[in-house]
């Protein structure tokens, strides 16, 4: 199997850290548009092979789609970094440049690849994404936003923090659009080992858990100077094993709805099975009144970040 990562920043180089040291895939390609840094970061990686135990090929590329050729997956984290007090729809008018370019190039030479959109504002490069890939004539199940991923994992880790409790005992999702305002964590369905945390965490504190979960990153963002890079290569991680190692796990992401949670030609995050083929099935949560009605204001702010492709 080989995945390409378009991008060799913070972001690209740790997910594709993370796809080498789990042997997810045979090669991992890294490209990006600055000469000779992808290959340098390939290197780098590279050379923790034999402390890692790992047997992942590593190569880095300047612009050459060539070599990246019949990739399985491919992983675009291209675009301009979220500045502090920079908002993701402020990104849309560079970033959609960069996307366009990067998606139509990859699929070009890997039209059976399945794409894993990073950039942002993600909904949005998703959704022009999924135009690009329907041009082309490929199934819109073979275009992926990461962006629930990262959300719920940053969720459990409120979540974790409130009931001080292991985050790997916990399950809990978030869907909707991958922004400050847009996303929705479902406190209602989260648990503790299959046990509703409302139980052990009043109204207040899931609110609290909920509200600071939205602004996740944002929260980072101030505290760095830039977007985190851990927690996404992570959940790039996740989505890519669970696509190469056709392990149909539940992951919520940005996909391609027409009809489903009443929303057509948009793309946002709802929770779906993820396997060898890309998306496979939509799940259909039985949303409260109220979820149903933050799942509505979400679409409409995602519709209008999409108006300005």
């Amino acid at each position: 199997m080989k995945v390409t990562v378009i991008g060799a920043g913070a972001v690209g180089a740790t997910a594709a850290d993370n796809i080498a040291r789990k042997q997810i895939a045979s090669e991992v390609v890294i490209l990006d548009i600055k000469e000779g840094f992808a290959e340098g970061k390939a290197m780098d990686l590279a050379q923790t092979a034999s402390i890692e135990g790992f047997d992942t090929k590593l190569v880095g590329v300047t612009n050459d789609y060539q070599r990246t050729a019949k990739s399985d997956v491919i992983v675009v984290t291209s675009g301009l970094p979220r500045k502090p007090g920079m908002t993701r729809e402020e990104l849309i008018g560079i970033n959609a440049g960069i996307v366009r370019t990067v998606v139509t190039n990859a699929l070009a030479v890997s039209p059976k690849a399945i794409i894993l959109i990073v950039s942002n504002p993600m909904d949005t490069m998703t959704y022009l994404t999924y135009q690009i890939a329907a041009e082309m004539g490929i199934s819109k199940r073979k275009v992926i936003g990461m962006g629930g991923a990262l959300d719920s994992s940053r969720f459990r880790y409120r979540l974790g923090e409130a009931l001080n409790v292991a985050q790997s005992d916990l399950h809990g999702m978030v869907i909707g659009g991958h922004g400050d305002t847009t996303m929705i964590p479902l406190t209602r369905l989260a648990t503790w080992n299959g046990i509703p945390v409302s139980r052990f965490l009043s109204g207040d504190k899931l609110k609290e858990v909920s509200d600071k979960t939205m602004v996740g990153g944002a929260t980072l963002t101030g505290l760095l100077g830039t977007s985190a890079w851990y927690a996404p290569g992570a959940a790039i991680g996740q989505i890519v094993e669970s696509i190469l190692r056709d392990e149909k796990k539940i992951i919520p992401s940005c996909v391609y709805l027409n009809g489903e949670y009443g929303q057509k030609d948009i793309c946002i995050g709802v929770p779906v099975v993820i396997g060898r083929t890309g998306w496979e099935k939509i799940i259909n949560l039985r949303l409260s009144n109220a979820e149903k009605e933050a799942f509505e204001k979400s679409a409409e702010a995602v519709r209008a970040m999409n108006a300005a492709l």
